[in-house]
């Protein structure tokens, strides 16, 4: 549904549709009326072909309509709104198609009752912007639930990469130089990897990579990243280029999105250069050992980073795309919170949910986020340290999280580092397991007694826990408190209509 010439056909299908059910005739009726087979008919009517002018006069004459009014864009009161929705930016936009709907087989689903769906559409559409989401995250959102529908795994761009790992004779699993992978964009595609631009730029220190077409192509690299930094930024072009891909964004970091394949390429290159630097086979047999261990091994844990060559971000997301694959643990959140020094709020800035329970999102704005979290546990170390601290050397901790509300207790290990591109910020990154039976079975050590056991919520104006149970709360419980109220208010009143006489 991304151009005009697919709109105009759609407007037109419901204008005619409409228009014959008014008169009361028949697709049948209509054809014998034309002259034009019913299966013709029933494709224009449901977006899929558009007629040539010779043709419109025939439906024209034969629904009492001038020319000009069948193939104008005016329409009816009640289709007005979802001639809007079909306009609006986010349907312009919006995959369809991954998720297996053509957009005529949309419009089938509008069809039959087009005023009530526009505007429920509509109705969406003014809520987005009432709180100003941005079509850039209605597409986001469609990005993350196709991830899910495949559970975050894709055995071709998994293949695709050990594919290429093995082609170039690296050894099956471990790091990457950066300088192996920056020969190799140099060597096989004419790139110029340069790592000074955005190191000194005043304005533009802060993104990972810029990317610049031409005959010979340039990679912009900031030289302060860490070196699996880089060599992620590094495997990541590799990726678009291995892979085909066309649109994409110039820089590293979202400044904006023109298109949802700018999303999706971005999303299939940054999987690839996962798959290629931490290797599936390798990771898993690291994974099934330790979860075999009876204990929780921090010092193993740490070891992943070394071994693999990776951030804890690189690392953590990768257990999404793994573990629910590999392991059947499918019960899977991934968050990353940052925090800047001057006393900003933390804030979510990435999180991909697997689970059917929610978990800390972005909930609406003012709301204080749960304290008792591990990762505002680690954030607080770092500011506390002055804004110091390695980032070659991670934080780690983790926590059995029951959630009060939904009653459902995560297994969550969080790390947090300084931010290299940024004086004084801090990120954790948190990966989180729904503990039952199937994670009891696969990890021996999630009874491991030294793991602490808290309860958490989502934010502190949802938490019910009175002020002697939570010394952490940020703010008061006032949304809890309203429905609380409305709560009160609905037993009262059932009480007070059971106590009167019906008659």
């Amino acid at each position: 549904m991304s151009t005009t010439a697919e709109n105009l056909r759609f407007i037109l299908g419901l204008k005619l549709r409409g228009r014959r059910q008014e008169m009361g005739l028949t697709l049948r009726q209509l054809a014998g009326r034309t002259g034009l087979s019913i299966s013709y008919l029933s494709e224009i009517e449901t977006g899929r072909k558009y007629p040539k002018p010779d043709k419109l006069l025939l439906l024209a004459d034969a629904l009492e309509l001038s020319f000009d009014d069948l193939v104008s864009l005016r329409v009816n009161e009640d289709l007005v709104p979802l001639k809007e929705a079909l306009s609006s930016s986010l349907l312009q936009e919006f995959p369809f198609e991954l998720f297996g709907i053509e957009p005529e087989g949309l419009f089938a689903l509008l069809a039959d009752d087009p005023g009530k769906v526009g505007a429920l559409i509509r109705a969406f559409l003014e809520i987005g912007r009432a709180y100003d989401v941005q079509v850039e995250q209605f597409l986001l959102a469609a990005l993350r639930s196709y991830q899910q529908l495949h559970a975050n795994y894709f055995a071709d761009l998994e293949d695709e990469a050990a594919a290429f790992r093995r082609s170039r004779s690296w050894r099956q699993s471990g790091p990457l130089a950066p300088s192996v992978l920056a020969r190799t964009l140099t060597e096989e595609w004419g790139y110029e990897v340069e790592l000074k631009t955005l190191t000194d730029h005043p304005r533009l220190g802060g993104l990972r990579s810029v990317f610049v077409d031409g005959a010979r192509p340039r990679l912009l690299v900031n030289g302060r990243l860490l070196p699996r930094q880089k060599a992620f930024v590094l495997a990541r072009e590799i990726g678009y280029r291995q892979l085909g891909l066309g649109a994409r964004a110039v820089t590293s970091s979202w400044l904006e999105a023109d298109s949802f394949e700018q999303l999706l390429n971005n999303f299939k290159a940054s999987y690839f250069a996962g798959a290629l630097l931490i290797e599936a086979d390798g990771l898993s047999r690291d994974l099934e050992r330790l979860f075999a261990a009876p204990r929780w091994q921090e010092r193993a844990w740490r070891g992943l980073l070394r071994r693999h060559g990776a951030t804890p971000e690189m690392l953590f997301y990768r257990l999404t795309e793994l573990v629910p694959q590999r392991f059947g643990l499918r019960e899977i959140f991934f968050l990353r919170l940052t925090r800047t020094a001057g006393g900003d709020p933390v804030r979510l800035t990435k999180v991909f949910n697997m689970s059917r329970v929610p978990v800390p999102r972005g909930i609406s704005l003012g709301e204080h986020y749960c304290r008792r979290w591990p990762a505002f546990g680690l954030l607080g170390r770092l500011m506390a340290a002055g804004g110091g601290g390695d980032p070659e050397k991670p934080l780690l901790s983790v926590q059995r999280s029951l959630f009060l509300d939904q009653q459902a207790e995560f297994f969550v290990m969080s790390m947090a580092r300084p931010l290299v591109l940024s004086t004084g910020s801090h990120s954790c990154v948190s990966v989180g397991f729904l503990l039952d039976d199937d994670f009891r079975r696969r990890v021996r050590f999630w009874d491991d007694p030294e793991i602490p056991r808290v309860e958490v919520n989502l934010t502190c104006e949802r938490c019910h826990l009175a002020a002697a149970e939570c010394t952490d709360r940020a703010a008061e419980p006032v949304l809890c408190r309203r429905r609380d109220e409305r709560r009160g208010k609905r037993r009262a009143l059932a009480e007070l209509l059971g106590s009167l006489d019906p008659g």
